[in-house]
């Protein structure tokens, strides 16, 4: 972020990676949802977008290209930003991603660090895209979990942004905000607690997943990403749930994932109810509370 002036300051964010679906049009919606969501976590509005696109044009039909980059215009439009240009290169692996820069005044900025004791916490997408997207490498699972899996990662995190902005201009208290990527919910939550210099507690029951996400765990189906979070946080894990099916879910990373949402309880239903006003088609909930124990410490607990 950088303060222009009193008024504004701009956020400028870059995102990209290599095709996660099979569908060009898709993988460039995606791809631009992630990239776009650094910019609605912080509290702010995207403006403007460019390309990143490296081409494999000796093995791709360029029509694919097209497609991928129509896809990520699609979501740059749905945003209310504007495509502005970009760059390309030959390579021989697809990539697309999109730099994005978006505005906010600069007493508005939502960080991840203003997390306080008593704080309720918000997650506004399910997870489990990261085990089922595995599960479908694997043609260990259907069309209805490939369209489910698309319809979250598709899934701007601009209605979960609006909700937050309209509470806050009521006058209610949003103390941190950071969205779920690849570090899963237990890693950007770990980070959130870290800067926060707090500790929380999370309810197992609470914490929505994608349907399928606990059986394909149970059979082993996990991808790499889980594995090296797990190994990294699961230290500061105290699961007195011992779901431990239901840990791997929270360590699994995201693509696209959600915003994680840290305010009083009256803010969270507040935001909750305003989301609901809006139509917001996804699971999301009240998963658990800021508390006052160890830095980076969480409680998983029924």
């Amino acid at each position: 972020m950088y303060r222009l002036n009193d008024d504004t300051a701009i956020i400028q964010t870059l995102d990209f990676f290599t095709p996660i679906v099979d569908d060009p049009y898709q993988f460039g919606q995606i791809t631009a949802a992630n990239a776009l969501s650094d910019v609605y976590a912080m509290g702010g509005t995207p403006i403007l977008a460019m390309n990143i696109l490296a081409c494999p044009v000796k093995s791709m039909d360029t029509n694919i290209f097209r497609e991928v980059i129509r896809g990520g215009l699609s979501k740059v439009e749905e945003a209310g930003a504007l495509l502005v240009g970009g760059h390309s290169i030959e390579d021989d692996e697809l990539k697309y991603g999109l730099s994005v820069t978006g505005t906010v005044h600069p007493d508005r900025v939502l960080l991840n660090s203003g997390a306080k004791a008593g704080d309720h916490l918000l997650l506004t997408k399910p997870l489990g895209t990261g085990i089922l997207a595995t599960a479908l490498k694997g043609s260990l699972a259907d069309k209805e979990v490939e369209r489910q899996i698309a319809e979250i990662m598709t899934t701007l995190n601009k209605g979960a942004a609006d909700a937050v902005s309209t509470v806050r201009d009521k006058g209610y208290m949003v103390h941190a905000c950071t969205d779920i990527t690849g570090f899963g919910l237990l890693g950007h939550l770990y980070e959130m607690l870290t800067a926060s210099k707090t500790s929380a507690v999370l309810h197992a029951n609470s914490i929505p997943l994608l349907p399928g996400t606990l059986d394909f765990i149970n059979m082993g189906i996990i991808p790499e990403g889980a594995h090296t979070n797990r190994s990294f946080y699961r230290k500061h894990l105290k699961n007195d749930d011992k779901d431990d099916s239901l840990e791997i879910a929270m360590m699994d990373p995201q693509t696209s994932g959600g915003l994680l949402i840290a305010a009083p309880a009256e803010s969270l239903q507040e935001i909750l109810n305003e989301m609901k006003s809006l139509d917001y088609a996804l699971a999301c909930a009240d998963i658990g509370e800021i508390t006052e124990e160890e830095s980076g410490l969480i409680r998983l607990r029924d």
